[in-house]
C-alpha cells in the first residue's frame, strides 16, 4: 500500500506503509487469530487456509514485530555483532562471522557504538538496550570495558581485560609483534619506532610488549623516544610519524600497531619525501585488504580475521544452545612480507 507526501518544495514521492496482521487477514478472508496462530506455529489451522495466509503473507511482504515475538517466545533467533564502529577490521570478521551463522537458524544484527566522545562502556550501554528484546546473544568487538553483567552469553572478539569475564577469542598479539620486530632487525635496523594501540586495549599493550621482547632478545635497547601512541586513529598516527620521522636521529623503521596506522605512516612518510623501503621500513598488524593495495604494499602481521569471526560464533551458537561454559580462544598470527620493508643501508 502507499500513498503520496505532497511538499511545496519536493516532488511527490510514493511512501510505503508496513502491512498490519489485519491487511493480512482481510486479504486472506480469515479472522486475525487465524493469521496469529499461522504466523506463530500454533496448531489448529487447516492446510488450505494455511497456505492462503502465507501467500497473503508474501505478497504482502509482512514481517511481525520482531520485539513483540520475542516477548512471547522469550527468543528472538537474532544475534548481535557490536563494533566500536564500521572500519576494515571489523568488516573482515563481519564476513567470517556472517559465512558462519549461516545454517544456524539465527540472524545478524551488526550494531555500531557512538565512540565520537571517546565513551567507554559503549558495550554495556547496547546490551542493555538489545538484550532480550532484539538479541539473543552477542559477539563484541574490542570492548572498552569487561561486561560481567550481561543477562545473556556474550563472547568477546580482542576484549579490553584480557582473558576475563565472558568468553573471549583474540589472536597472538605477543607473538605477532615479535615477529614484526624481528623482521625489521634481521633486515639491519637498529632503531625501531614503534607506534601502539589504543592505550585502553590488552592487545595493544601485548603488541608493545612484543616489540619490547623483540629488542631485548637482539640486544637492543628500549628507547621511549621512539614510541608514540596512535590509538588506531588517523590524526594521533598522523603527530605520531611526523613527531618520529621529525626526529635529529629518526628512525629507520616503524612497527605501527595496526595496518591503517602503518598506511598513515607511509602517507606522511611520502608528505616528507622520504622513500619506503629506501629511507624508512614500515610494517603494520591485521592484514586488512588495504594493506595490500597500499603504495607500497606493506608488510604486515596478518590475523585469521575470518577464523576469529567463524570461532567466536561457534562459541556463541554452544553457549546458546547450553553446550558449552566460558571459553578462551587464541588464534596464531603470521608475517606476511611485501614492499614496506628492506634491508637498511647505513
Amino acid at each position: 500500500m502507499t500513498h503520496t507526501v505532497r511538499s511545496g518544495r519536493t516532488a511527490e514521492r510514493p511512501v510505503v506503509e508496513r502491512a498490519t496482521i489485519v491487511d493480512v487477514a482481510r486479504t486472506a478472508g480469515v479472522s486475525v487469530s487465524t493469521v496469529s496462530k499461522v504466523i506463530n506455529g500454533r496448531d489448529g489451522v487447516a492446510a488450505e487456509t494455511y497456505d492462503r495466509v502465507m501467500s497473503v503473507v508474501a505478497d504482502l511482504g509482512y514481517e511481525s514485530s520482531l520485539v513483540a515475538s520475542s516477548l512471547r517466545r522469550r527468543s528472538t533467533n537474532v544475534v548481535g555483532v557490536l563494533v566500536p564502529q564500521f572500519e576494515p577490521f571489523s568488516t573482515e570478521l563481519l564476513k567470517g562471522i556472517s559465512t558462519a551463522t549461516e545454517g544456524t537458524g539465527y540472524e545478524l544484527l551488526a550494531y555500531s557504538g557512538d565512540l565520537s566522545h571517546n565513551e567507554i562502556g559503549w558495550e554495556r550501554r547496547s546490551l542493555s538496550r538489545l538484550a532480550g528484546t532484539l538479541i539473543d546473544g552477542a559477539v563484541i568487538v574490542a570492548p572498552t570495558a569487561a561486561v560481567t553483567t550481561a543477562t545473556i552469553p556474550v563472547v568477546a572478539i580482542d576484549p579490553h581485560t584480557g582473558r576475563t569475564g565472558p568468553s573471549t577469542v583474540e589472536v597472538d598479539n605477543i607473538g605477532g609483534a615479535r615477529a614484526a620486530t624481528e623482521h625489521l632487525i634481521e633486515l639491519g635496523h637498529t632503531r625501531i619506532a614503534h607506534i601502539r594501540g589504543r592505550t585502553d586495549l590488552v592487545s595493544a599493550e601485548q603488541r608493545e610488549q612484543g616489540y619490547r621482547e623483540a629488542l631485548q632478545a637482539a640486544g637492543l635497547p628500549y628507547d621511549p623516544e621512539l614510541v608514540r601512541v596512535g590509538g588506531y586513529r588517523a590524526v594521533e598516527t598522523t603527530d605520531a610519524a611526523h613527531e618520529l620521522l621529525s626526529l635529529p636521529n629518526r628512525p629507520s623503521a616503524i612497527f605501527a600497531a595496526n595496518d591503517l596506522s602503518a598506511i598513515r605512516v607511509l602517507e606522511v612518510a611520502a608528505e616528507l619525501g622520504l622513500r619506503v623501503p629506501e629511507d624508512l621500513s614500515v610494517v603494520g598488524f591485521d592484514n586488512v585488504p588495504e594493506a595490500a593495495n597500499a603504495t607500497p604494499a606493506l608488510t604486515t602481521v596478518s590475523q585469521p580475521m575470518h577464523q576469529i569471526g567463524a570461532e567466536a560464533i561457534r562459541i556463541l551458537m554452544e553457549l546458546l544452545n547450553g553446550e558449552s561454559k566460558e571459553e578462551h580462544l587464541r588464534l596464531p598470527a603470521t608475517m606476511v612480507i611485501r614492499a614496506s620493508t628492506a634491508p637498511f643501508v647505513g
